[in-house]
């Protein structure tokens, strides 16, 4: 009798955890620009609020640019030490925005774009633990983490040569953590420099940070881009990333095998691919202009099936929802596009610079200038502004949005709404 009710009290304790785990999934902004790196949400959230609507306000250890990722009662992020270069990677309780642990990795301190910082990756997060990922010239570091702060396993991954600062972030896929560890075309440089390791896209094991598949990629500049995954109809997943040689590609999520590439990009590519009305949008640019966003049809001969230079953002990644694109510029200059046939249907200036990514909650999007004002539109085909809210610190950040909440990071705090 004793084993059966042992047997019964285990099976319920399963189901209750598996309910949990379900219930905390369909809660979760898992990546960087949450589910596949749509940055979309169904939750509806305010337009405008004041600092006392605000659930919570809490300082974070360092500064850094990194987006939260969340996963049922805890939102993650990464921040810095712009001394010294400390890395930290942080977890805040949703509810109440109490920090409830704090881990530090020592790092060394080296030149980054005066618009970077040394924590400008995002982690990604599961039911069992939180993968982070930093780079300097000397190392390339992947960790995973518990809940609870405990180290799971640590990847050293050799040197990284990056002129404007490392950040990549991670995404999972089944049993595997993947990351895009994009190098800059080798070039002159002190003899004492480490030699920079090879261009990759890596995926290892979630359980235990060994190397499952290494895909070598072409370095011509580095791709800051997080891959996406597309389902085709008869089931086949792709892996799909961006940079500057390759241009658009697909891989085999499970092998790394190669599946296809388009060579569409001249300039470097800082937005991350993701999936609207059955195209790949993905985009090029530099700080001198000459953007352009491409939408592509996957397939077995894939193709171009829309282009956009006028007024594309060189940072910021786009957003789509119900059959609209909206291209947010770097420069405060929004457009509307139909992906059914390209057209047009608003263009306008809204102000601003940005550097983080819009996303929608509802029928509403949302993005943060670098000023750190929360601009917000009707994400419709007809223009209009809905509102604008000071979040007293400057943010070159993407918001997160689970569970009813938006998580909004600026340089050194991070800010919740929404829900009670």
């Amino acid at each position: 009798m004793t084993s059966w009710r042992h047997l019964f009290s285990c099976l319920v304790s399963m189901s209750l955890a598996l309910g949990w785990a379900d219930a905390a999934a369909a809660q979760a902004w898992s990546r960087f620009r949450g589910p596949n790196g749509s940055g979309l949400s169904a939750d509806t959230l305010p337009a405008t609020w004041t600092e006392q609507d605000q659930r919570w306000r809490t300082k974070l250890p360092g500064i850094g640019h990194s987006s939260p990722v969340v996963w049922g009662p805890l939102v993650f992020l990464e921040s810095a030490d712009p001394e010294n270069a400390t890395r930290y990677l942080v977890a805040i309780e949703a509810g109440t925005g109490r920090i409830a642990w704090t881990r530090e990795f020592p790092s060394s301190h080296f030149p980054i774009h005066a618009r970077s910082s040394f924590a400008s990756s995002s982690p990604a997060v599961d039911g069992d633990r939180v993968y982070a990922a930093w780079a300097s010239p000397e190392e390339t570091l992947l960790v995973a983490l518990d809940h609870r702060g405990q180290t799971a396993w640590e990847r050293k991954l050799g040197p990284m040569t990056c002129q404007h600062g490392f950040g990549s972030s991670p995404l999972l896929f089944e049993d595997l953590v993947i990351l895009n560890l994009s190098q800059e075309k080798a070039r002159e440089k002190d003899d004492a420099a480490p030699e920079p390791g090879p261009s990759q896209i890596l995926a290892v094991d979630r359980e235990t940070g060994a190397t499952r598949w290494s895909a070598p990629r072409t370095s011509k500049t580095m791709s800051y881009s997080v891959p996406c995954l597309f389902t085709h109809p008869d089931g086949t997943i792709d892996l799909i990333g961006c940079s500057t040689a390759e241009g658009m590609y697909a891989l085999d999520p499970r092998t790394g095998h190669p599946r296809w590439s388009l060579p569409l990009f001249s300039m470097r590519t800082v937005s991350s691919p993701y999936e609207a009305s059955g195209l790949l949008i993905g985009s090029t640019g530099s700080g001198g202009g000459g953007n352009y966003v491409v939408a592509v049809r996957p397939g077995a001969e894939p193709r171009v099936e829309h282009e956009f230079r006028k007024q594309a953002p060189y940072v910021p990644t786009s957003v789509a929802k119900d059959g609209l694109l909206f291209l947010w510029m770097d420069k405060g200059i929004v457009t509307c596009v139909r992906l059914a046939d390209g057209s047009q249907a608003w263009q306008e200036r809204i102000g601003g610079n940005y550097s983080g990514s819009p996303v929608i909650a509802g029928d509403k999007i949302y993005c943060i200038d670098e000023d750190g004002q929360v601009v917000v539109l009707a994400a419709s085909d007809t223009f209009q502004l809905l509102g604008r809210t000071p979040l007293g610190e400057p943010s070159r950040s993407t918001p997160a949005v689970a569970d009813g909440r938006m998580y909004l990071r600026t340089y050194s705090h991070l800010v919740s709404i929404g829900r009670p």
